[in-house]
């Protein structure tokens, strides 16, 4: 049962290949994660599609509030559009 303290302990991040496409999520540790992503051991969608490097990173959050941030991300296209035109 939550104690109502939530500790604000995780990121919300945002990858980008070589090829413009992006990928949203969260993690404790964004650069162990972004390993985990380059080494083919991350997530099923980004296996074979790399490499990635990070765009845009958000937190500290509540694991909760960043759940809820990145499928707001996910869901806003003209969010992603300016980030693809960022540079890495």
């Amino acid at each position: 049962m939550p104690d109502g303290n939530a500790q604000a302990e995780f990121f919300v991040y945002v990858l980008r290949n070589g090829a413009g496409t992006t990928y949203t999520g969260i993690a404790k540790d964004v650069e162990a994660r972004l390993a985990a992503h380059n080494d083919g051991s991350g997530a099923k969608f980004t296996r074979g599609r790399g490499p990635w490097a990070v765009i845009h990173t958000e937190g500290p959050l509540p694991h909760g509030d960043a759940l809820r941030r990145e499928m707001a991300i996910k869901k806003d296209r003209k969010f992603k559009a300016v980030l693809k035109t960022t540079s890495c």
